[in-house]
């Protein structure tokens, strides 16, 4: 099972509920291989943004989303912890695959993202 954690969700008018948000985690990590795992996702405003941006980037401007993996995109992709991640029956605690962090008033891709975004929306039956 995924476990997904949603935090600021009012910071995101029109976003999807947080039921949403969670099938669409499990949807997307299913895609992946993965069932046993853990994500947390974060709606912030520009300001906050901006100061992770800063920190972690070194580009102190807004932007629209951040992330932070924890289990290496080499353990996504199947080494010797695959993709099915640490199932809780085998002893070991679920994937952690990480943070992210969206800022929903900003965006700075020219809508490539967006347009991604909607493909998967539509994929995923919303």
């Amino acid at each position: 099972m995924l476990d997904v954690e949603v935090f600021g969700a009012g910071l995101a008018p029109g976003a999807p509920t947080e039921q949403e948000i969670r099938r669409l985690c499990s949807l997307s990590a299913s895609r992946m291989g993965i069932e046993h795992a853990h994500v947390a996702i974060e709606f912030v405003d520009a300001e906050r943004v901006a100061q992770l941006n800063a920190a972690h980037r070194d580009k102190p401007a807004p932007t629209d989303v951040l992330s932070f993996p924890i289990d290496g995109v080499e353990d996504m992709a199947g080494s010797p912890r695959t993709g099915d991640a640490a199932a809780p029956s085998d002893g070991q605690p679920p994937r952690e695959l990480g943070d992210i962090v969206i800022c929903p008033e900003h965006t700075t891709d020219n809508g490539e993202m967006l347009a991604l975004q909607d493909a998967l929306l539509a994929e995923a039956g919303r």
